[in-house]
């Protein structure tokens, strides 16, 4: 069956001709309301094609800046200066080469990674797959919890517990953004970045950094691997960068365009996706460099090296440097980022499930249901640690999702490299290496991670 047919019941689905190399034939295609719902254009410049294709990756990149990767770069930037810039951009790149292989994963075999997972693999395997899959966006949704409420307590001084039981009303504006059409998410996302670009543009200029400096914290050391401390917040900015949902939300919404069926169509499909995904992740790495950057020049260099908590980050803003203005600002950004990262939480989980397990709940019920089961930790730490803990735990959600990235990255760049699975679109050989090399290099720091914590 064709990317861009109309999708059959199951029954009749399951009768049709398998595609060469896939066990079963796709079925009915995730977000089956937003599928193929953006009109893009046959003709005219490659700049209007473009713009039809921008958007997927803005959703993607929201998912790169959540409160748990302020956790991480605060934290990072406030201990060991800009040492941590190297990995943050790190982390960025191998971002950009797995989101190309997640178009070309979604275009070309006309399946997002969930259902490439659920048509490749026996139940015994996909099934766990799904598992921790849920587990990683259950620990994106605690993040987005924690930050969200605690923008609410620095904004308008309601307390985190009642921050984070209403936190769970948020349903009500992906319901309103789903009624009124796709593009009307992607704007809202947008929106809220551009908010949290200029929030971060206006503190750096009032930090002032040592420029310097900051250039060269972007040259990788050996310092960080051989460090156990910074070890565990480098893994964290990874796990916060290169972050498990992303790769299967990014693989199903850029079947959201209409771009055809034919090879040429979605040959230039998978490079406009690219391109929009590209973009958008340089984007996320400024603001995510801008964060580590305002921690190491204001809290490092005052000797403040153990800021973890996002409420003393707003604390220590003002008198550090001489306004009012900047934790304010902070606390905006804060507020945006939780906003926006909760609608590709609610898209990367319905992609999740629907395509692991074809379960297909509303979306205010999926919501709920995720919500839940993130809200109950972040209820109990707020309640007996206070934001102590909160911190601590924000950190531990990052790590968490580290660990679950090499069950997301192995089997994307098994299917991208399979000529049977993807036909004239498998990745090219230089790009299937640097993706393998990405995993390799995931997996060894995960394994360390591991050892030296059993070691003590």
């Amino acid at each position: 069956m064709d990317a861009r047919s109309p999708s059959l019941p199951p029954d009749q689905a399951a009768a049709l001709p398998v595609p060469g190399g896939w066990r079963k034939p796709r079925g009915e295609p995730s977000l089956t309301g937003m599928f193929a719902s953006v009109r893009v254009a046959k003709t005219g410049s490659f700049w209007r094609k473009l713009a039809a294709f921008m958007g997927p990756g803005y959703l993607v990149a929201t998912g790169y800046m959540d409160p748990g990767n302020w956790a991480t770069s605060l934290a990072g930037g406030s201990k060991f200066g800009y040492a941590l810039l190297a990995v943050a951009l790190i982390s960025n790149i191998m971002a950009i080469i797995l989101q190309a292989l997640c178009a070309r994963l979604g275009v070309g075999s006309g399946r997002d990674l969930a259902q490439a997972c659920r048509d490749a693999f026996p139940k015994a395997l996909a099934w766990p797959l799904w598992l921790l899959a849920e587990i990683a966006i259950a620990a994106t949704d605690l993040a987005e919890i924690i930050g969200t409420a605690i923008g609410l307590n620095l904004l308008f001084g309601i307390p985190l517990e009642i921050g984070v039981i209403v936190t769970a009303l948020d349903v009500f504006l992906i319901l309103a953004l789903q009624a009124i059409g796709f593009r009307w998410i992607e704007a809202f996302i947008v929106g809220m970045l551009g908010i949290i670009s200029a929030c971060f543009a206006i503190q750096i200029a009032m930090a002032d950094p040592n420029w310097g400096e900051v250039i060269r914290g972007f040259a990788p050391t050996t310092q960080i691997v051989a460090n156990r401390d910074m070890l565990y917040l480098a893994l964290g900015i990874l796990g916060a960068t290169v972050m498990p949902h992303n790769l299967y939300l990014h693989s199903g919404l850029v079947q959201t365009r209409n771009y055809g069926d034919s090879v040429p169509e979605k040959k230039e499909a998978i490079k406009l996706a690219t391109i929009d995904s590209t973009i958008a992740l340089c984007l996320a790495l400024l603001i995510n460099a801008s964060i580590l950057i305002l921690a190491a020049s204001t809290f490092y260099k005052a000797g403040k090296t153990d800021v973890a908590e996002l409420e003393q980050v707003h604390s220590f803003l003002a008198p550090l440097l001489g306004s009012t203005l900047a934790p304010t600002l902070f606390a905006i950004a804060l507020l945006c980022c939780g906003l926006s990262s909760t609608v590709t939480a609610t898209l990367s989980g319905q992609i999740v499930m629907e395509g692991f397990i074809n379960i297909r709940l509303a979306p205010w019920l999926r919501r709920l249901t995720t919500r839940m089961v993130a809200i109950i930790p972040a209820a109990l730490v707020t309640l007996w640690y206070g934001e102590k803990g909160t911190a601590q735990l924000l950190i531990f959600s990052q790590v968490i999702l580290s660990l679950q990235l090499p069950f997301a990255i192995i089997p994307l760049v098994m299917f991208t490299a399979s000529k049977a699975k993807m036909g004239e679109f498998v990745a090219p050989r230089w790009l299937t290496a640097a993706a393998a090399l990405i995993a390799a290099i995931v997996v060894t720091l995960n394994v360390k991670l591991l050892i030296d914590f059993v070691l003590g």
